[in-house]
């Protein structure tokens, strides 16, 4: 039997905020509580309301403040020795690193979170900590090593009821089958988590599921159902401030606007995704919007010659920050678009991304 969604990664005096709360609530409230818990001289609420407001920040985008709060919210759980606290504080710095596409010390940090949470008994820490290993192998592009982990973690989540936890295993699986090609199983299982997420008032976990359903979807040649499942998610985005969300909802929609032939409007759609990755300093969705932009700017009519260049470039930059999957997608997009490494041609190509 799943249970409501809850947001463990809110604690202390927080412990009762929703998961569907605004993020711009979370951090005032979050900011409220972390002053009288510092002149309370409490290092372990300290710790604890420095965590929702690391969280608050992280997904708003802020990632110098965020940086700053993780790294604080962990002294003050270390001064406190409350080993949970600072398992908790490892896993949003390492979840902030592959945010911005430091993946090295993403798998560095979540390890040692998943480590400190088995230490301190904290088992929905480690959980978590162990789901942030998974997902980073995952967007790296290292299935077949996390497909194992994500599956285990799925079965623990349904086990205890989680069922937040279960929304974001069902999808990461979904993610890896539909990038492997098993559209029909990825499609199941998006949508068994936005049932899941629906049923256990879980806003944001059903508006990432819905993503996923859109993507598919216009693989599958029907744009308009897509664009207004995209919709629907947009507003869960908006209504909560989930600012990375938000650009990722509006990179998938650019992505079908371009799959149904609509490049003008798939180049704008591009661009605005671009501005707010960069706004955010999130790498991976930032150099994904720059691709598809560089391939609906091609469609316009762009030289061949610096279309190569623009995707040259961002190969290095994919290289450089371990992508893997999207590298390859890069690859893809050279023979589609009918140009070749270092700036010769190939043959044109139809492919569809």
């Amino acid at each position: 039997m799943q249970s409501k969604a809850l947001a463990p990664e809110y604690q202390g005096a927080l412990t009762k905020m929703s998961v569907n709360a605004s993020l711009t609530d979370v951090l005032a409230e979050g900011i409220r509580h972390l002053a009288a818990a510092e002149a309370s001289g409490s290092q372990a609420e300290v710790a604890r309301a420095g965590l929702a407001v690391a969280e608050a920040h992280r997904r708003l985008g802020h990632v110098a403040e965020a940086d700053l709060a993780w790294k604080a919210s962990y002294r003050s759980a270390r001064s406190a020795e409350d080993l949970g606290a600072m398992a908790w504080a490892l896993w949003s710095g390492g979840t902030l690193a592959r945010q911005r596409g430091a993946l090295r010390l993403a798998f560095r940090l979540l390890g040692l979170a998943a480590d400190m949470g088995k230490r301190g008994g904290d088992v929905v820490a480690r959980g978590y900590s162990l789901a942030g290993l998974a997902e980073t192998g995952r967007i790296q592009g290292d299935y077949r090593t996390v497909a194992t982990l994500h599956e285990q973690l799925l079965a623990e989540a349904r086990a205890r009821g989680e069922a937040r936890h279960t929304v974001w295993a069902l999808e990461g699986i979904a993610q890896i089958h539909r990038n492997t090609g098993s559209l029909d199983t990825a499609l199941t299982m998006f949508e068994e988590a936005a049932q899941l997420a629906k049923d256990a008032d879980d806003w944001r976990g059903r508006a990432w599921a819905l993503r996923g359903i859109a993507d598919i979807v216009s693989l599958r040649d029907d744009p308009e159902r897509a664009l207004t499942l995209l919709a629907e998610a947009e507003v869960t985005c908006r209504e909560m401030k989930l600012s990375s969300a938000l650009a990722y909802n509006h990179k998938m929609r650019a992505n079908v606007l371009f799959r149904a032939r609509r490049y003008e409007e798939a180049r704008a759609v591009y661009e605005q995704a671009l501005g707010e990755f960069s706004a955010m300093s999130e790498p991976r969705g930032e150099a994904l919007a720059r691709l598809g932009l560089v391939k609906a700017r091609a469609r316009l009519g762009r030289d061949r010659h610096e279309t190569a260049a623009d995707l040259d470039e961002l190969r290095h930059t994919l290289n450089r920050i371990g992508l893997l999957n999207a590298r390859d997608m890069v690859d893809k997009a050279y023979a589609e678009l009918g140009v070749a490494p270092n700036g010769g041609a190939g043959d044109d190509g139809s492919g569809r991304r």
